[in-house]
This record gives C-alpha cells, sequence and structure tokens, in this order.
C-alpha cells in the first residue's frame, strides 16, 4: 500500500504594501518600512543640535540647574550630562542605544549616536538611528569668574607657628598631599612664619581645620567680615578667616615643663627633649628615658617653650660612654622608651679641642654613640636660659649639655638618598636662604625616626642608583619595600587625564 505525503509549507505568506504594492510580511500597520518612514518620524521633537557650557579655565562642563562637572572626553559621564539635555523629548520615545561618534578633540563638537523605537500605526514598533550634534560653547563658571575678578575667596586659614624651623609645616604638608586635602583649595600661599589656605566655600575651610585639628597640636580662632547685604532678600555675604597657632614647639627641641605638668606626665624631669611631633607633643627625658605625650590642649593649659633654637646645636665628640643597665625611677614614674638606652657619656666640644675642657651628661643615645663619634647638643651650662621655669629651678637640675643626635656627613647621605617626595604647588615670597637647609633638616628625620615615616608618602628617585654597598658610618636610610613608585598618568589630546578611558 503506498500513502500519498502531502508537503504543508507554514512560513507566511506576503502581502502587498498598500502604498507602493512592494511585498511584505504582514504587520500591524500593512505598511512597508519604507513608506511608515516617509509618514512617521518618531524623532520629531527631539532637538538635532544643542549647545553644551564648558568652562576652559577649570575644564570643567556645566550640568543645570547650578552644577560644574569634570568630564573626560568620551566617558561615561560626559554621555549622561549630553543625554539630560534632552531628557524630556527622550521620555516620549524608547532609548534602545548611544554612544558617541568620535569627533576630532579641538572641534568644539560632540556627536551622540541614538537609537530609539517608538509605538506607532496599529501597534508597529519601528526603530530609528539618528545623530545630536552638541555645540561646545565657552562660559566662565563662577569660581574661575572670581578668581579673575580677584574676588575669588570666601574662606582663608592662616597657619602660623612662632618658631625659627620649618620642620612641623614640611611633615604637615605631606599629610595634605597623602590626604588630598589639597584638592579643594583655590590657592596656597607660603609666607615666612607660614602658610595661607584659600577657599570658596566656608564649609571646605572648615574641613581643613578640622584635618589639621587631628593631624597637628594646634588651637584656632574663627572671624568673619561683611562684604555685602540684600535687605530685601535678607541675604549676606561674607568672608571668614580661620587664624590656626601650631604649638611652638618642632622635633629636636629641648624644653622645660612646668613643675606641675611635669609631675602630671609621670614625675618626669622638667628638661626634656622633643623627640617628634605628631598630633601630639612626644616628649623623652634624658635623664632617665621616660616618654610621655602632650596634646595640644594639654599645652595650651600648661604652656612651654623651647630653650634653644636648633641653629645653636653645637658638635661635640664622644670622649666615654657608657650604658647604664638599672634606671632608678621614681614614685608614679611613666612609660620607659623601647628605642632609646640610656648612656653616660663625656664629651667635648670640636671647637675646644686644644683645651682639655669636657662635659659629663645622661643621655638617651646610649644604643648609637660610641667613643669618637659626632653628637650635636645643646650647651646649656654656657647659654643665657632666659625662661621662667628655668629660672625657678635647682641649678643642680640643669644639665650642662644636652645631646640630641648623632652627626653624619650630609654630603654622602645627600649623594646616597634615591628617594623623593611631593611638593604642594605654591606662591612663595620673602624665600629665606636657610629653607635649603631646614628642608635637608627635614629629609634626614625622615630617614632617622620611622615612626613620621609611616605617615608620609616616600616615592622611589629613578634617576639615583641603588647602591648595593653599605654606609660606613651607618647613616639610618630608608628601604626600598618603604618606597612607592612614582605614578606617572598620561594625557589625552586635550591635556586632560584620563586618556584609558578614551574608546
Amino acid at each position: 500500500m503506498e500513502y500519498m505525503t502531502e508537503s504543508t509549507d507554514r512560513s507566511p505568506g506576503h502581502i502587498l504594501c498598500c502604498e507602493c504594492g512592494v511585498p511584505i510580511s504582514p504587520n500591524p500597520a500593512n505598511i512597508c518600512v519604507a513608506c511608515l518612514r516617509s509618514k512617521v518620524d518618531i524623532s520629531q521633537g527631539i532637538p538635532k543640535q544643542v549647545s553644551v557650557s564648558f568652562c576652559k579655565q577649570c575644564q570643567r562642563y556645566f550640568q543645570p540647574p547650578g552644577t560644574w562637572i569634570q568630564c573626560a572626553l568620551e566617558s561615561r559621564e560626559l554621555l549622561a550630562l549630553c543625554l539630560k539635555k534632552i531628557k524630556a523629548p527622550l521620555s516620549k520615545v524608547r532609548l534602545v542605544d548611544a554612544g558617541f561618534v568620535w569627533t576630532e578633540p579641538h572641534s568644539k563638537r560632540l556627536k551622540v549616536k541614538l537609537t530609539i523605537q517608538k509605538e506607532v500605526m496599529n501597534g508597529a514598533i519601528l526603530q530609528q538611528v539618528f545623530v545630536v550634534d552638541y555645540v561646545v560653547q565657552s562660559q566662565m563658571c563662577g569660581d574661575c569668574h572670581r578668581v579673575e575678578a580677584k574676588d575669588f575667596w570666601k574662606a582663608v586659614i592662616q597657619v602660623r607657628q612662632k618658631t625659627l624651623h620649618k620642620k612641623t609645616f614640611y611633615y604637615l604638608e605631606q599629610l595634605i598631599l597623602k590626604y588630598g586635602m589639597h584638592q579643594n583649595t583655590l590657592r596656597i600661599k607660603e609666607i615666612h612664619d607660614g602658610l595661607d589656605f584659600y577657599y570658596s566655600s566656608k564649609q571646605h575651610a572648615q574641613k581643613m581645620v578640622e584635618f589639621l585639628q587631628c593631624t597637628v597640636p594646634c588651637r584656632y580662632k574663627a572671624s568673619q567680615r561683611l562684604i555685602s547685604q540684600d535687605i530685601h532678600s535678607n541675604t549676606y555675604n561674607y568672608k571668614s578667616t580661620f587664624s590656626v597657632e601650631i604649638v611652638p614647639v618642632c622635633k629636636d627641641n629641648v624644653v622645660c615643663l612646668s613643675p606641675k605638668l611635669a609631675q602630671s606626665l609621670g614625675n618626669m624631669n622638667q628638661i626634656c627633649v622633643c623627640i617628634r611631633v605628631t598630633s601630639a607633643i612626644h616628649l623623652v627625658d634624658p635623664n632617665t628615658l621616660q616618654v610621655a605625650d602632650t596634646d595640644g590642649s594639654t599645652f595650651w593649659s600648661n604652656p612651654f617653650n623651647s630653650l634653644c633654637h636648633l641653629r645653636q646645636l653645637e658638635e661635640f665628640i664622644v670622649m666615654e660612654c657608657s650604658t647604664v643597665r638599672d634606671i632608678k625611677r621614681a614614685a608614679g614614674a611613666g612609660m620607659i622608651s623601647k628605642k632609646h638606652a640610656l648612656g653616660e657619656v663625656w664629651v667635648q666640644k670640636t671647637s675646644e679641642m686644644n683645651t682639655d675642657k669636657q662635659y659629663f651628661c645622661r643621655t638617651h643615645l646610649g644604643h648609637l654613640l660610641n667613643p669618637g663619634d659626632l653628637v650635636l647638643g645643646f650647651d646649656l651650662a654656657n647659654c643665657n636660659l632666659n625662661d621662667e621655669h628655668v629660672n625657678k629651678m635647682n641649678s643642680d637640675r640643669v644639665p650642662d649639655v644636652v645631646l640630641i643626635k648623632k652627626s653624619y656627613d650630609r654630603t654622602k647621605r645627600q649623594r646616597r638618598r634615591n628617594w623623593k617626595l611631593k611638593e604642594l604647588a605654591r606662591e612663595r615670597e620673602n624665600m629665606d636662604t636657610d629653607d635649603e637647609r631646614q628642608y635637608q633638616d627635614f629629609l634626614e628625620d625622615l630617614e632617622e625616626d620611622e615612626a613620621i615615616r609611616k605617615n608620609v608618602n616616600i616615592y622611589r628617585d629613578s634617576t639615583i642608583p641603588v647602591e648595593s654597598d653599605t654606609d660606613d658610618e651607618g647613616a639610618p636610610r630608608i628601604s626600598l619595600a618603604e618606597m612607592l613608585e612614582d605614578l606617572h598618568i598620561s594625557q589625552d589630546a586635550t591635556g586632560e587625564e584620563g586618556a584609558s578611558m578614551m574608546t
């Protein structure tokens, strides 16, 4: 028996377009795409040319109603800004895709290719692709306008320290760079006794003042001056000033505490050495190795001053040195330093080598000194100490010499230094010729003190080769593990950072 097979074609049939008669597949409108597009334009109402405001001074685009934002060319942020300019017309259609069409970076044109869909006759879905041309117009933003009008700042922070050395400011500069606190500043001005930070808003200045209070022991006073007012709208325009005073004590200063403060810190001696200044003043007693920390509020309640400035440092040579093993501690004594060793030394000034005059003292540098070493210190025996606390002390309690730090060959240390620091971009005036020496002192402090080094970003200097030989003098150096590689971000054709985001 033979069975007859019949092939059935289930594919839909074709119909003729009611406009032009072309065979097409059935659709709700029964019209071909060409005729449908000639009758309906779904992009109608969407502007094909839009203007975008751009500030050439600060390289920012204007985002209505009153925001200026930083955007790289062909970035997602810039695309979102362009789409927001036509947000209302786009709400009537369905946005399928959007992307930039490449334009020459300096053409002042941005082209965005849009793909949209919309339901037209009898439920037919029509898709259309078109390009919106954005014209970049130059417009100065409010911040840059105030800069050009010489009325650019709304708040200023005046940071001052009544000392002859700038070690604390060099340390503060590195903290500001590490945590990016300089990003909102309009201008930084360096003067002989401090820094001035200018801001466009009082809120930014207050944030900086809070940062200073957390990083260095200080106090501040705030004031404001009325610039203009509108009695009809009850609005006032003020300029605010924050006067910040840092404690007048630097690293390696010899200080004399008040009897009350010395007793509250664990019955330590009044003559102490400041080993570092961070968020507090760190003191060490060279006679007992007792250490204590004093914050800003405690200092202003019981102030003390430096007995000698760093220009009075003298060079001594160690004649004899012995380590004190058993340290007698008084009642109520505080913490003893584990990083230092108590030593008893006989020293002689290098300027008095032709005499037999020697000085005996106790020092916290017993772990570093050996006979024949050079050490820097203060000669208190032959110094006129005009201090209210010293004048009331028994003369037997005031040491003849206070040793500060071991002396190394500065030229050799500079030559071997294979690292560098970044600096704040600031305006300078009345530069002192002593600033370079003070900066070298700060770099040496970083090499000698690991606690300060942890708060500073240190970068590898590729121009200095790595030396495998060791330092004969044993001068402290920073290891490569503590250094960061200096990051160089490439720039695109407009001079903007972020070339890696270009598509």
